[in-house]
């Protein structure tokens, strides 16, 4: 009997369980396709080891983060449904039915609803799995060779116990509701609205105008000093101080604005007479001062979160974009390999701190060595452990190379940069470029280069080489963006460069930023090189800095096999006259950081999707059941216009711009908060090239419109709802 009934209840008040059964539904669908990613990378073909593994712990462990915010959903949209259904409760137990058995029948409702959810998400969630393994496929830069139906048990049984935490935490609230509640309360509980206050409309416009200025100013002061990011020693805590100071005024600015809004509305609508006075505008504006009064703080942290969503999905997919795109131009060849020398500087160091015991063997380079005739060494296993007694030389797999030696810009035993980027800038009159700021690009300067193997490089990646006189030079970069355009706008101007006493005029009007790269690199390898004749620079006497072997596999071999070949090669000490002029650096292969680049643009796409998506949902459906107890709060209200002779379209939309100023209101400020941040950090990023956020913003905004949008239609669905059953009754009482 007590199950009939239950189901019976749940049929009638479909309405009411609607936005609770609409963001359950949604959380188990996200929570069960979004752990389904170790399957969806081994059917996508993603080989590299312990991928999978440690996407799926990550989005697991994140699953317990939101899983935490969903129920504080849950609990909210419940609280909604027992304020709808106090009454009834009520006059169960007028009837003579027990509590015992009325909370037998929530519990029953709780199960049926939350199991229908459940099931329903379950099948979406397949679904949208077996479709987001395409999109794994793309992110990964893979094909698809035998796709098939999959499920994931690990994800399914993952999601029931987030679900049923969900669920226990939804029916003791629920149950502990009937038992402390009276009965008077419960028949009355139709008839109580929510106690509202009106605040004096000047003070509300002050308040306004105070928190407009605190955005605005802090909106200033973020543009103007950026993020903390490039900083060093003693100015980093100031810094952060001052970025602590911004990031506190546009927090109390952004509740200052929601606090004020209602005064601001009133006045500015009223001084609108024609508008004011027109239909329903004036009872209007009147229920939105009246609400916004009890919900600023609330709309103030939705706008907040909708800020970090927004911000942090663009972003992070954004960066991850660049640096793919980037990709070719950082790594022009198969393999590279850093050898470093010792200038007076490491030397020192490298005595002091690292490792003094073997000092005697170390020496200052005064000349650079032949990388290909020297790397040859000895095959180890992948743990570095044991050795597997197989020799390699590089010229097992070599085809075309060339190695790019890259000098200090002053001579053997002297100071100070001859070229460095800041002194340019001051010749152009230019700011120095932000990616500098902090840094000791002045300190080091720019390196000096020999055209000959410049102009190499440029052979093999199909390029004609480059006349460089003697008395010319050629500034390359291969990070683009703000650095690169510096270098393009400084040979543009004809600037000269002084080089140990000679002035070089430049050879060209453009530093080219897809032949400048000088080893395989993720983020770029080269900030600033000056490429000189091959003949100035043998009398120069510069100080060596680092060699860079730059190799192509012979034509016809296997990438993955050449790789194999030489990736855990030990590489033999270098030794020039029984001593070390320097010290092997890095060994990159263009394949390793490609997969390395697919593996962080997945997880950095998916982290931001996911947890964008889940705090969207979150935020509107707040909104929503806020609306709804307003709607169900001014019930009598709307019947009262109707019984006056009021038309129900005219209520209709006195619904809807209520509904659309309390849904955009917080949308409005947190993308204006987003478009502030994102420009600065397009600023940031544009170091490594022009950040383009074109696709990211139409992708972010797609998802987002259909998850807010979403919500923002049912919810005023729902409210005509509720409008017309009160409008029925307008002749009951």
């Amino acid at each position: 009997m007590l199950c009939k009934l239950a189901w019976g209840n749940v049929r009638r008040a479909g309405r009411d369980y609607l936005v609770y059964l609409l963001t359950l539904t949604l959380g188990v669908t996200v929570f069960y396709a979004f752990n389904t990613v170790s399957m969806q990378v081994d059917i996508a073909g993603i080989d590299e080891e312990g991928l999978a593994q440690v996407m799926g712990s990550m989005l697991g462990y994140l699953t317990y983060f939101l899983a935490g915010v969903m129920a504080f959903l849950m609990v909210y949209a419940n609280n909604f449904i027992m304020k709808r259904r106090k009454k009834e409760f009520g006059l169960y137990q007028v009837l003579g039915m027990g509590r015992g058995r009325v909370a037998t029948i929530m519990a029953l409702e709780t199960v049926i609803v939350s199991v229908g959810a459940f099931v329903a998400g379950i099948v979406l969630g397949v679904g949208l799995s077996q479709l987001m393994t395409f999109f794994t496929a793309s992110l990964f830069k893979t094909q698809i060779a035998n796709f098939h139906f999959f499920f994931s048990v690990h994800a399914f049984n993952l999601t029931l116990a987030c679900m049923l935490v969900m669920f226990v935490l939804t029916l003791l609230l629920n149950l502990r509701a009937v038992r402390r509640t009276k009965l008077i309360e419960l028949m009355g509980a139709e008839r109580r609205n929510e106690s509202i206050k009106t605040r004096n409309p000047w003070i509300a416009i002050a308040i306004f105008a105070v928190g407009a200025v605190l955005v605005g100013v802090a909106y200033y002061r973020l543009l103007r000093d950026g993020f903390p990011l490039t900083a060093t020693d003693t100015k980093l805590q100031e810094a952060m101080n001052q970025f602590g100071i911004t990031t506190a005024m546009v927090t109390v600015g952004t509740f200052a604005l929601f606090w004020g809004l209602s005064g601001m509305l009133i006045k500015l609508l009223q001084g609108l007479r024609s508008v004011y006075w027109r239909g329903l505008n004036m009872f209007t504006v009147r229920q939105l001062a009246a609400k916004v009064n009890t919900v600023c703080f609330s709309m103030g942290v939705i706008a907040m979160i909708l800020f970090l969503a927004i911000t942090s999905v663009t972003c992070g997919m954004s960066i991850a974009n660049v640096m793919n795109e980037n990709l070719e131009r950082y790594n022009p060849v198969d393999v590279s390999q850093t050898y470093v020398y010792y200038t007076p500087e490491t030397l020192d160091y490298y005595k002091e701190y690292v490792n003094p015991s073997e000092a005697d063997r170390m020496v200052l380079a005064d000349a650079t060595v032949d990388l290909y005739a020297a790397w040859h060494g000895e095959r180890k296993s992948a743990d570095n452990n044991d050795e597997t007694g197989k020799k390699v030389n590089i010229a097992d797999v070599a085809g075309e190379h060339v190695q790019i030696d890259s000098y200090l810009s002053y001579p053997l035993g002297g100071s100070g940069p001859s070229v460095a980027a800041g002194e340019m800038c001051k010749a152009m009159g230019e700011k120095l470029p932000k990616v500098l700021e902090g840094s000791n690009a002045d300190d080091m300067g720019l390196f000096v280069t020999p055209a000959s193997q410049y102009n190499k490089l440029r052979q093999m990646m199909g390029e004609e080489p480059v006349s460089i006189g003697r008395d010319q030079y050629v500034l390359t970069c291969d990070m683009g963006g703000e650095l690169g355009d510096l270098y393009t706008k400084y040979m543009a101007g004809g600037h000269t460069l002084t080089l140990g006493g000679h002035e070089l005029k430049p050879a060209t009007d453009k530093s080219d930023k897809d032949t400048a790269a000088i080893a395989n690199s993720g983020l770029g390898s080269n900030p600033g090189t000056v490429v000189v004749a091959d003949e100035l620079l043998s009398q120069l006497n510069l100080q060596p800095y680092a060699s860079n072997l730059l190799v192509n596999y012979k034509r016809g071999m296997d990438v993955a096999e050449a790789d194999e070949l030489i990736k855990y090669t030990m590489l033999d000490n270098l030794l020039v006259d029984g001593k070390e002029p320097g010290s092997w650096g890095v060994f990159m292969t263009r394949s390793e950081l490609y997969t390395q680049a697919a593996q962080m643009n997945g997880m950095i796409s998916y982290l931001a999707i996911y947890i964008g998506f889940v705090l969207v949902v979150a935020c509107a459906a707040i909104l929503s059941i806020q609306q709804l107890s307003n709607v169900a709060d001014g019930s009598r209200s709307y019947r009262v216009l109707a019984q006056i002779g009021c038309d129900d379209r005219q209520i209709h939309h006195s619904v809807m711009a209520q509904q659309a100023v309390f849904f955009l209101f917080p949308l409005a400020v947190g993308l204006a908060h987003s478009f502030v941040a994102l420009k600065v950090i397009i600023e940031l990023v544009s170091t490594f090239g022009n950040m383009s956020i074109g696709g990211t913003v139409g992708l972010t905004c797609a998802i987002f419109l259909a998850a807010y949008g979403g919500y923002f239609l049912v919810t005023y669905l729902m409210s005509t709802g509720m409008v017309r059953a009160a409008i029925a009754t307008r002749y009951s009482e």
